[in-house]
């Protein structure tokens, strides 16, 4: 009979059935996955070293690394789960677990059995991201590298993903002098490694060819036989059913295919390259998405790869709308002279579909197949102007704003098309399209009878319109004068007035100044300025610079090659956290703050008429550096500014202080006055006073105080500014007889402020 269960465990833990035990561990993996504490539960749980048992053991090895240790000699003492074991054991993310791990690590990675092996080679990773100096002291790296050569592919890849791990980790590590850091350069590739990692490649499984093919990608040759045999051995992963190894091969042929020199090769790696491209356009639409993006950048640097595969690209009705804008702009970059009529009937098709951003797209892409094929720059003008005739409004002011740009590709080619664009006026109204329309009006002015008509509806809602609009009516209106001078010149001086004095835009009326001033001046000047030829507009072939280019076509199935901007930009050293966020923007708000007053205290101080430094104020210097402390460094604002900010004394408060040194004094007790301007019968405010002196001795009595005052501020200009506390020059100011009877109030009064005397004398 079995013993009963003890208090605070399952039962059936200790049940002396399978199936119940099994049970019961289910309930404890459930209810420590809801949050529920269960480490009460170790020593029971330890007893059954299951599958299960290592995800409690990992959830809790970092609260409880104590009653982790029991498990210890469990797991190495069972050798029918030893792989388990030692993977679990690398899991415990603990100090204390890792001299117990030591031992069982080096026996795993010299295991019999290779799936051990394996297991093993991924531990090393894990440990060395937490104490890289046991690695070194180990051994295990260098075993790791033994390991590359092992007989089994699995072993390799798990060896090669390890070692890549821990080459990027020892790369991020900051600079040490310590003689047991970690080299930063642990995982070379030599040619011993290379051949083992190309025999390996052919036998691994999906994951194991990823991480070679992305280790063979950081391999770098200048030997042209030796780029020849990496292509060659790399070729037949292009036919594997996996998006991410096709990606990866296409990756380490495009980095090493820039060696290649023997014709047939190049035609054969080209040849072989376009079909698994073509495959993944098949696939689910997330995956068609990061193969078009990266097809896009595959063919910005190589445009033969997919010359003949137009119609792949052909958006289907059922495309999210992120993946038909990605066919549409590769179909515009295969397009040639002989596929250029199969993409305008496709274009023209698309331009009656119901998503109005697809529609104005497909139009745009109509624009740019004529600017950049000159053959077929009059059949994308012909299918333009049949847009144009459906009336549709959207359609005709995308059709517009190309037209646009084909005149500025070929300026005197399509000018027949300009009354039926001028027809079209009342369908345009937005601020794009009948800026267009403007251009056109103004550029081909001369060959338009009706044109101060047309551009004289513009200026009558001139107000109105938007800034670009104004601009661009402003110049065409100007182009008019200077092609038919005798017909425009009420409605060039009306534009003028106009862009002047009723439009808020600066750019506007900048604009309209200086052609104000070029017409009056030197007419000639203003046709040089206005009328100058412009270069012709081209369609770029590269979305990124060469540089760029070649390190995202590296980076290809990588984010990097997603987002088409190198990894930099989004990860590493260089990207700050929500907390770091957050924490500049306090600096920031902190330091314009501390700008502001230094800018405030730079400003010319119309109170002040001395030319002596101002008096001591520590205090406010204290408060002042203290405040800007964090953030002066930052911006450069020395400590010596901060100081002389803090130093320097408000024009408010000096004007305050002028008026309170000759008003009241305050009731508290103060000190003495000092001997420059103390005088014979004029006592302190502290003190009762005697009887009211007569006028004429009250008078020489002012008239001494004014000479000991005076004297007093000769020799500090700035005793009389005081910031409303109690000083002897308050005491020694000449007050009338009721005022000093004020003085002799009861001392309980609170102290008057520097407002209040300011406010007294009203």
């Amino acid at each position: 009979m079995a013993a009963p269960p003890r208090k605070g465990s399952y039962p059936t833990l200790n049940s002396e059935y399978r199936d119940r035990r099994a049970d019961a561990i289910k309930r404890v993996i459930a209810n420590h996955t809801i949050g529920k504490d269960c480490s009460g539960l170790f020593p029971d749980v330890v007893k059954n070293m299951k599958k299960l048992v290592y995800l409690y053991l990992m959830n809790y090895a970092k609260t409880q690394p104590e009653l982790v240790i029991l498990a210890v000699n469990t797991f190495v003492k069972n050798p029918l789960i030893r792989a388990l074991a030692i993977r679990t054991m690398a899991m415990l993310r603990a100090e204390k677990i890792l001299s117990y791990l030591a031992t069982p690590l080096s026996r795993c990675l010299r295991d019999e059995n290779p799936y051990v092996r394996k297991t093993a080679a991924l531990c090393v990773a894990k440990v060395f991201d937490l104490k890289p100096e046991m690695c070194l002291e180990y051994g295990f790296i260098e075993t790791l590298r033994d390991l590359v050569g092992d007989g089994n592919p699995m072993v390799v890849a798990n060896a090669v993903t390890a070692l890549a791990d821990i080459h990027e980790a020892a790369l991020a590590m900051p600079e040490s002098e310590d003689e047991n850091a970690p080299n930063k350069s642990l995982f070379i590739i030599d040619q011993s490694t290379l051949t083992k990692l190309l025999v390996a490649l052919n036998e691994c499984s999906e994951w194991g060819r990823i991480a070679i093919l992305s280790t063979l990608s950081r391999y770098r040759t200048n030997d042209i036989d030796e780029a020849e045999h990496i292509c060659e051995r790399v070729m037949p992963q292009f036919q594997h059913a996996n998006a991410a190894v096709v990606l990866g091969a296409i990756r380490v042929i495009m980095i090493h295919i820039k060696h290649v020199q023997r014709e047939d090769l190049l035609k054969n790696l080209t040849r072989k390259m376009a079909p698994p491209l073509v495959t993944l356009i098949s696939s689910a639409p997330e995956v068609q998405w990061v193969a078009l993006r990266n097809i896009n950048l595959l063919l910005q640097k190589r445009p033969e790869l997919l010359q003949n595969e137009m119609r792949v690209f052909f958006c289907k009705y059922n495309d999210p709308p992120y993946v038909k804008v990605e066919k549409l702009d590769i179909m515009v970059r295969l397009a040639t002279e002989r596929n250029v009529d199969i993409l305008l009937s496709e274009l023209k098709e698309y331009a009656s579909e119901v998503d109005v951003d697809f529609v104005r797209k497909a139009v745009r892409a109509v624009g740019q197949a004529a600017i950049k094929i000159e053959g077929a720059a009059e059949r994308c003008v012909g299918v333009l102007m049949e847009l144009i005739e459906t009336r549709v409004s959207y359609v005709v002011q995308e059709a517009v704003i190309v037209i646009k740009d084909i005149f500025r590709k070929y300026p005197h080619s399509y000018e027949g098309i300009i009354p039926a664009l001028c027809g079209s006026l009342e369908e345009l109204d937005e601020p794009e399209a009948r800026a267009s329309l403007i251009w056109i009006v103004g550029e081909y002015a001369e060959k338009i009878e009706n044109a101060d008509e047309l551009l004289g509806t513009f200026l009558e809602s001139f107000k109105e319109e938007s800034y670009a609009v104004q601009l661009q009516t402003l110049t065409a209106i100007v182009k008019l004068f200077l092609k038919k001078p005798d017909e425009s010149q009420g409605i060039v001086q009306a534009v003028l007035q106009a862009a002047t004095k009723d439009c808020d835009s600066a750019d506007v009326r900048d604009r309209a100044y200086i052609y104000w001033r070029l017409l009056s001046s030197d007419p000639a000047a203003a046709k040089g300025v206005v009328l100058a030829a412009r270069p012709p507009i081209s369609l770029p072939q590269t979305t990124v610079s060469p540089a760029i280019l070649e390190e995202l076509v590296a980076e290809i199935s990588s984010l990097a090659s997603v987002y088409h901007k190198p990894a930099a930009t989004f990860i590493g050293k260089g990207r700050l956290g929500a907390e770091d966020v957050k924490r500049e923007d306090e600096d920031e708000g902190r330091e314009r703050a501390l700008q502001t007053v230094v800018n405030a205290q730079r400003t010319e101080n119309l109170l002040d008429f001395d030319d002596e430094p101002a008096a001591e104020a520590g205090s406010s210097s204290a408060d002042l550096a203290s405040l800007g402390a964090p953030s002066a460094s930052a911006s450069g604002i020395s400590q010596q500014t901060i100081t002389n900010v803090a130093k320097s004394t408000n024009p408010l408060d000096e004007l305050m202080d002028l008026f309170s040194s000759t008003s009241v004094a305050p009731s508290a007790p103060s000190p003495a006055p000092s001997p420059g301007f103390a005088s014979p019968g004029f006592a302190s405010p502290a003190v009762a006073s005697p009887a009211p002196p007569a006028p004429q001795q009250q008078q020489q009595q002012q008239q001494q105080a004014q000479q000991a005052q005076q004297q007093q501020q000769n020799a500090d200009p700035f005793a009389s500014l005081n910031f409303g506390s109690a000083s002897p020059a308050k005491a020694a100011s000449p007050v009338q007889p009721q005022q000093q009877q004020q003085q002799q109030q009861p001392s309980n009064n609170k102290p008057q402020s520097a407002e209040e005397d300011l406010l007294g004398l009203f």
